[in-house]
């Protein structure tokens, strides 16, 4: 991958507006809401991003009702309509042929045989289009619906996802990828000799293999990992192909950007190797003038009490309590539910920030870059960040659903693209092409090329 071709782009796919208030949005109407259960809705999203020549769409996930313990957010915050990824990614296969499709599935509340065989069949299906995002699950309301009593400390899950990894990569390593002769007049569809059994045995896993499913298109399907904790930044650094952050700060986030390239020579990766990707909230218009009034009327629909609860479920505690014209406490830095609140504490301190201007700021924007203006005011913001080193290229969220990614893809893209930084046209037949990745050899076969010479 070079740095010097073009910004990857992909667009996070909702069921509900990415601000957390924008189910009220006048341009969200009842139909819509409704409809972000359907088929109908992603199918739209997923033809009009590949119209537009993003590289991927992107499904997080949660396996819980994300504000259980929070009343006020339950009855007040539209719940994510979180249809299982995989699922979704699946019947968005046949309306497109290009874009990657990422989903995300935890390895604190799945198996690694069951990943490997959902993402390597996604693989198959797609043409070499599938991409797993890693991912730990923060929310400890989930573990009661896998039948544990506690939610892992952090500290557990980032071991356990390390190991998942490697199974799951051992998995897709099944098979070389000439194993399956299919050979009809000689009789043999198969050479047994190029089947390898993982049979991993540790403490928490015990996975025989191999996987029923041949070695994918891509070798392995793109994995991305979504985090910025020192274990998220390890594991980005030692197996991730792309690295989804949070990062609305630009000196914090060059800073991060620095670190996390320059963990992964210790494992023997090049640094073009990971796509470091920032998330980016757009809020375009033709004019500045009116991107600013869309800005202030997103910002209408917060109040307070709606602020402060949802700044409570981020750190795990209750904080209504807390003076609101004063900054948060320090000690809550200690054991947040996401990191990325210690990034906005940062934040907050640097911009001497109370906790009534943080609890509003973060409930609009969730952490990200927040880019309000016309199409060239926003370019000039992105190709900033790109050109400072502090991305490869951007996750774009979307305040409402469709309408607003429907305004980025419509405004701002072809900006981009008449600036040369975002790309006209596919470059590749697999996500690994279009991200200028290769493709991973089987370890195995390139060792007995190695014996051989």
């Amino acid at each position: 991958m070079s740095r010097q071709r073009k910004m990857i782009l992909g667009a996070v796919v909702r069921g509900l507006p990415g601000c957390i208030a924008g189910w009220r949005h006048r341009d969200v109407s009842v139909e819509t809401l409704k409809g972000a259960s359907g088929l109908d809705y992603y199918t739209h999203i997923a033809g009009i991003s590949e119209q537009a020549r993003l590289h991927f769409l992107f499904l997080a996930d949660s396996p819980t009702v994300t504000y259980l313990n929070y009343p006020y957010l339950l009855e007040h915050a539209a719940q994510d309509y979180y249809l299982e990824p995989t699922t979704m990614l699946a019947a968005m296969i046949p309306g497109t042929k290009h874009i990657g499709l990422v989903g995300s599935m935890s390895t604190t509340y799945s198996d690694p045989y069951t990943v490997a065989r959902v993402f390597a069949s996604l693989d198959h299906l797609s043409a070499g289009r599938a991409s797993w995002n890693i991912v730990t699950t923060g929310n400890p309301t989930s573990a009661q619906n896998y039948g544990h009593d506690a939610h892992p400390d952090k500290g557990d899950r980032y071991s356990r996802a390390e190991e998942f990894v490697r199974i799951v990569k051992g998995l897709w390593d099944s098979w070389e990828d000439d194993a399956f002769l299919r050979d009809q007049k000689a009789g043999r569809f198969l050479d047994p000799s190029k089947m390898h059994i993982l049979n991993h045995k540790s403490e928490n896993f015990s996975v025989r293999g191999p996987l029923n499913v041949e070695r994918c298109p891509q070798g392995y399907p793109v994995m991305f990992v979504a985090g910025a904790s020192e274990r998220g930044k390890e594991l980005a650094a030692e197996t991730g192909d792309a690295l989804f952050t949070a990062q609305p700060d630009k000196v914090q986030g060059r800073a991060f950007y620095q670190d996390v390239k320059g963990r992964m020579a210790k494992y023997g990766r090049s640094p073009d190797e990971l796509a470091i990707l920032p998330g980016a909230m757009i809020v375009v218009a033709p004019t500045d003038a009116e991107a600013r009034e869309k800005r202030a009327y997103l910002r209408s629909l917060i109040d307070i009490e709606f602020a402060v609860q949802y700044m409570s479920s981020l750190a795990g505690t209750d904080l209504s309590h807390l003076p609101l014209d004063k900054p948060l406490p320090d000690s809550l830095r200690s054991q947040p539910v996401w990191s990325r609140l210690e990034l906005m504490m940062d934040v907050a301190e640097r911009d001497h920030l109370n906790f009534r201007e943080l609890a509003i700021q973060y409930t609009e924007t969730y952490g990200h870059q927040f880019m309000v203006g016309s199409p060239s005011t926003i370019a000039d913001e992105l190709q900033d960040l790109f050109e400072s080193e502090v991305a490869d290229g951007f996750l774009l969220r979307s305040p409402i659903y469709p309408k607003g990614l429907e305004d980025t893809l419509s405004l701002l893209i072809p900006e981009l693209q008449r600036r040369g930084l975002a790309q006209a046209e596919y470059a590749g037949k697999t996500f690994r092409d279009n991200l200028g990745l290769k493709r991973p050899p089987h370890p195995v076969a390139t060792r007995r090329g190695m014996a051989a010479e």
